[in-house]
């Protein structure tokens, strides 16, 4: 399975310059937790809903590219789901943004994959002659054209 079958292809951004409490009224409106950030409609970084609650507002109103994650790690829609996994294991982030070359095509979660594992799903199987474990030990039927 790709990250291109898993993806959220409708991402939310905000711009750097936008301030960490537009970012949070944005996420609690549209009951997400990251936000993809843009500089010069490119993309610059990620924040979390982690990212904003670690900020102090009593100091005045910091901007987001102060507190987002930068740079964005990323991948490409046509790698695998393992591959995703691996970016994000062993980081402290939640998602990643689907880059196809420079163009944001989508967004893939922590909550995605694991939504994907508690529902059990498997690899698809090409249908083959070929016996499979999925078959549960039992032999394809040769077709009967005597």
């Amino acid at each position: 399975m790709r990250v291109q079958d898993v993806m959220t292809r409708r991402v939310e951004t905000i711009s750097e310059g936008e301030s960490v409490s537009d970012a949070r009224e944005r996420m609690r409106r549209r009951r997400i937790r990251h936000l993809v950030v843009l500089r010069d409609h490119k993309v610059a970084g990620v924040v979390s809903s982690r990212d904003l609650d670690s900020v102090d507002l009593s100091r005045g109103a910091p901007l987001v590219e102060e507190v987002m994650a930068s740079p964005a790690v990323s991948v490409r829609p046509d790698a695998t789901l393992r591959q995703a996994a691996n970016l994000l294991r062993g980081r402290t982030i939640g998602c990643l943004p689907v880059m196809e070359e420079e163009r944001l095509v989508g967004i893939v979660t922590t909550t995605d994959l694991l939504e994907l594992i508690g529902r059990g799903v498997e690899r698809p199987v090409a249908r083959t002659k070929r016996w499979v474990m999925k078959d549960r030990g039992q032999r394809p039927r040769r077709p009967s054209g005597r």
